[in-house]
């Protein structure tokens, strides 16, 4: 019998490359769901844009060596065009920068183009926040005077207590909650584990959802047993419904809020930091790994100072 040959790392086409790097996401780094399906849509992107002329005309797969910096700005500059925003472009160069460098830690390829590509600057925009009274209205707008609303009360309070992604909030299993003593177990970004304390208020909210959870998981066909927020089927309740549950209370307070999960997360960071909370605390409790990203907060903070300063001071009106 002939051997087969052996394939180099160089002959494997892009396509498989891509599958491979996020099996190695998947297995390896433990990355999330929401991260994968991230990067997995940017490359999905990229390999259209590399084997897709303008015009819609399917190319052939380029050869890994030949993808190099100014395919990779060409790329960029494509993606303003069809209008994306300067975040949204750098995620994707970030995307397209670790995979680059994972074919370079195989040896698929010489280098690292996407290294030569300068990140897009940002604007700094500081974070969308409810002032403690909207927050109030907020969070006791549902109706719990039924499962849904003692559900949704749950949701809004924990979220509020915790300053929980929303992501993490509907990953939490029953095993997760801890009601004595008034904590939750976290897996956040990169599987890292964390415990989030909640108040009393939250506490009370969560006892009246899981003294009606039963309800719902009777009426299901096949109910997850192990999730503790549920839709009306039994399953588990995903990101998007609960995103489309914030704006729609938001919506119908008489204020009119505009409002999403992250709103309630960057809320608690806000009033966190505002009642004299120590920012490398607030860092733990929102699962941030490096405490810069934590300090957008520390401006919204000057910012609302400078409002109590202007409105307060005798000597800081205008006359």
């Amino acid at each position: 019998m002939v051997p087969m040959p052996v394939q180099k790392p160089e002959e494997k086409p892009l396509s498989r490359w891509i599958e491979r790097y996020l099996d190695h996401l998947r297995y390896q780094r433990n990355a999330s769901p929401h991260t994968l399906r991230n990067y997995a849509s940017d490359l999905r992107q990229f390999y259209t844009y590399l084997t897709r002329s303008p015009e819609g005309e399917q190319r052939a797969e380029p050869e890994l060596d030949q993808i190099d910096n100014i395919t990779i700005r060409e790329f960029l500059g494509r993606l303003y065009q069809r209008n994306n925003k300067k975040s949204s472009v750098a995620r994707k160069l970030a995307t397209v920068r670790s995979f680059m460098k994972f074919l370079r830690a195989q040896d698929a390829v010489r280098a690292n183009p996407a290294k030569l590509v300068s990140t897009p600057r940002q604007e700094k925009l500081l974070p969308d926040y409810l002032m403690p009274e909207a927050m109030t209205l907020l969070v006791e707008a549902p109706d719990i005077s039924n499962p849904k609303g003692k559900r949704d009360r749950a949701i809004l309070e924990l979220l509020y207590a915790t300053g929980l992604r929303v992501g993490e909030l509907v990953s939490l299993d029953l095993g997760d909650v801890d009601l004595e003593e008034t904590l939750v177990r976290v897996v956040g970004k990169g599987r890292k584990e964390r415990l989030a304390p909640f108040g009393q208020k939250a506490r009370s909210a969560l006892e009246e959802y899981l003294r009606v959870r039963g309800e719902i998981v009777k009426k299901a066909r096949k109910p997850d047993l192990d999730a503790v927020f549920l839709n009306a089927r039994g399953n588990r309740l995903t990101s998007r419904s609960v995103e489309y549950m914030v704006e729609r209370y938001a919506g119908s307070l008489a204020q009119r809020l505009k409002a999403h999960p992250h709103t309630l997360r960057h809320s608690f960071a806000t009033h966190m930091l505002n009642a004299g909370a120590d920012l490398r605390a607030i860092q733990e409790l929102l699962g941030h790994e490096n405490l810069s990203t934590t300090q957008k907060y520390t401006h919204v903070s000057i910012e609302q100072l400078m409002r109590v300063y202007q409105s307060c001071h005798p000597r800081a009106k205008k006359t």
